[in-house]
């Protein structure tokens, strides 16, 4: 298919394929998420319709395909409010909570470079002093202070990422990166 065929395709049916989508959806997130899946499609599937004047019908026969396998994994995979199954749910002991807990400061704590790791390591897990950690690290006071500060934020951001899952601790940490190179320059 030709870049032109595709264009055309866009501005002749979009309207037309979004109103079926959302005659089937009565949603218009899921009336947009069914034409864009179905331009996606017809991207990178076109070579498949041969004769241009069937674009129309192949491009709403896709988005109905699409629809009714969107209906069949809804089917299967029901979803549910939790206050509805609550009480089918077993409960979390304080126990599990606590591995959970301590995996992901775990995961998190090694995912922090390891200038900001080790300061906090050092006075958080074996009890060192800021003297102490400067001596050991080679560095100053005011560089463990300043590295504390830093990787008790950090920290925080990965695991308020966790807790929402979402995985931004990827932007942070290129943020973070940016941050620094700033400051070294300074």
């Amino acid at each position: 298919m030709k870049d032109s065929d595709y264009e055309d395709a866009v501005v002749n049916f979009y309207e037309g394929l979004y109103a079926f989508g959302f005659s089937l959806t009565g949603k218009e997130d899921d009336a947009s998420e069914l034409t864009q899946e179905t331009f996606y499609r017809l991207l990178t599937r076109g070579a498949m319709v041969r004769d241009v004047s069937k674009i129309k019908s192949w491009l709403f026969t896709t988005l109905y395909r699409i629809f009714l396998s969107w209906e069949q994994r809804r089917s299967a995979l029901p979803h549910f409010e939790i206050s509805s199954v609550e009480d089918q749910l077993s409960p979390v002991t304080p126990k599990q909570m606590d591995v959970l807990l301590d995996n992901a400061v775990s995961d998190s704590l090694l995912e922090l470079e390891e200038r900001y790791r080790a300061p906090l390591i050092l006075f958080y897990l074996n009890d060192h002093s800021y003297q102490e950690i400067a001596s050991i690290l080679a560095v100053p006071i005011g560089t463990v202070m300043s590295r504390l500060s830093r990787a008790k934020i950090m920290l925080r951001q990965r695991l308020a990422a966790r807790a929402i899952g979402s995985k931004t601790s990827s932007k942070i940490t290129h943020l973070q990166s940016q941050l620094d190179s700033v400051s070294r320059a300074l």
